[in-house]
């Protein structure tokens, strides 16, 4: 016997309490679900989905399908995106990807293409971004004062394009992934290589035995080598941020791609490179290469020249690593690219030297604004592993605060990774003050 629409809200709201209901279990007490409840979230999820088919299917209209926005807001309804929400591939820009990605929601939530300010419990499906950004978007909002600053009778688009410095940390390191929110990692310690010719043994008895004893030498006994492996772990760490605007932005896909890409997504690589070399390890911070215990310190030395060439010798000799970069503050680099000989002739060609980038002692030449000045690094890179726990994904809702009741809509962006340096000594901070 089939059920009458209310029976089907009805079967719809109950299997989305008992979803919620093991979700905030699992909340309150600060873990992830196990697997039975897993599967539970599941079921209740498709028998949701089952009864909203057939809800659809009863021929209810908009003004059902309205009504269930918030299920699938709350997570009920799956809201992976299709094939086709992870718009074009890799191909085009973050923000073009996800505009491509919104454009289906939005037509089949509102066909007008605009989401009108009447509308409410406006919530978007993810937009995934894939591995080429190893970040997650997320658009959402947050403060009263900065959001009261869209509110416009002429609503004239973004004010102002954010451009952010130029990244170079992802570039340089291993990047993995992770399903859990705790990496186990090896970390390489001191080694100790007592490798030598060995004559062959001329008696079986012991080391220690007879009279006189017999010598480790005459017993043909290998000489002992000693290599650390220390075993460690990092955890998941979350980085975020997010921006309010007008319901009437969703409409405009210009203003979409620059909010995501001029800030949004720049803002979370700036932290995450601010991250891998400074964080504190502390909190919510990750461990950074500038406050790893055991890498190596290269001291001033005559000039900027000679001392960047002993921190190489350094990474050979102690850390015995191959170093593949430096990685100095732009003012830093400045200094380098000024360098004169005797002759007043620059060591590096000057303003009209050729060439595809920048070199030092026969390595890169990199610059990142995340380094102190005064500071510079000599690394191999490969030693360095970032973990990136969730990819980018980008969605839009109206749930903060007062926001649906003053027209607006929250853009947030989100990343979770993980940092470590697997061999410490391969590492070498660089003091460039005299």
């Amino acid at each position: 016997m089939s059920k009458t629409p209310d029976e089907l809200r009805a079967g719809i709201r109950k299997e989305l309490e008992a979803a919620r209901a093991i979700a905030a279990k699992a909340e309150t007490e600060g873990r992830e679900f196990t697997a039975d409840e897993m599967a539970t979230v599941k079921t209740h999820i498709d028998e949701g989905q089952r009864l909203k088919g057939l809800l659809e299917k009863a021929g209810q209209g908009a003004s059902l399908l309205a009504a269930l926005k918030g299920l699938e807001g709350a997570g009920l309804v799956d809201q992976r995106p299709t094939p086709s929400a992870v718009a074009g591939g890799t191909k085009g820009s973050m923000g073009q990807r996800v505009v491509a990605g919104l454009d289906p929601w939005l037509k089949s939530a509102f066909p007008g293409g605009r989401i009108p300010d009447s509308a409410r419990g406006v919530q978007s499906p993810p937009v995934i971004l894939g591995k080429t950004l190893g970040r997650k978007a997320l658009i959402t909002g947050e403060s009263d004062t900065s959001a009261g600053a869209l509110v416009r009778p002429d609503y004239d688009g973004v004010v102002d394009t954010y451009v952010g410095p130029p990244l170079i940390a992802r570039g340089l390191l291993t990047i993995g992934s992770t399903a859990t929110d705790t990496v186990e990692y090896v970390r390489e310690g001191a080694r100790t290589n007592n490798a030598a010719p060995v004559a062959e043994a001329t008696t079986a008895a012991p080391v220690g035995s007879g009279s006189p004893e017999v010598t480790p030498e005459q017993a043909g006994v290998k000489p002992e080598s000693g290599f650390v492996l220390e075993k460690d772990s990092t955890t998941v760490k979350t980085i975020a941020h997010w921006i309010p605007a007008t319901k009437r932005a969703l409409a405009d896909p210009g203003q979409i791609r620059t909010l995501i890409d001029s800030f949004l997504l720049d803002g979370l690589a700036e932290q995450l490179e601010y991250q891998i070399f400074n964080g504190s390890g502390t909190g919510e911070d990750l461990l950074g290469v500038l406050n790893t215990p055991g890498t190596q310190a290269q001291a001033w030395d005559t000039d900027l020249l000679t001392t960047a060439r002993k921190a190489k010798t350094k990474i050979r000799r102690i850390g015995r690593r191959v170093p593949n970069a430096y990685v100095l503050n732009p003012e830093d680099a400045e200094r380098f690219d000024l360098l004169k000989d005797g002759e007043n002739r620059y060591y590096f060609g000057g303003p009209v030297a050729a060439g595809e980038g920048p070199t030092l002692w026969g390595l890169p030449r990199l610059e990142s604004e995340e380094v102190p000045a005064g500071t510079g690094l000599l690394a191999d890179w490969r030693m360095a592993v970032l973990i990136d726990r969730e990819q980018a994904s980008v969605q839009v809702s109206d749930s903060h605060a007062d926001f649906f009741t003053r027209n607006l809509v929250a853009f947030l962006a989100e990343l979770r990774a993980a940092f470590y340096i697997r061999r410490p000594s391969a590492f070498i901070e660089i003091d460039l003050t005299a």
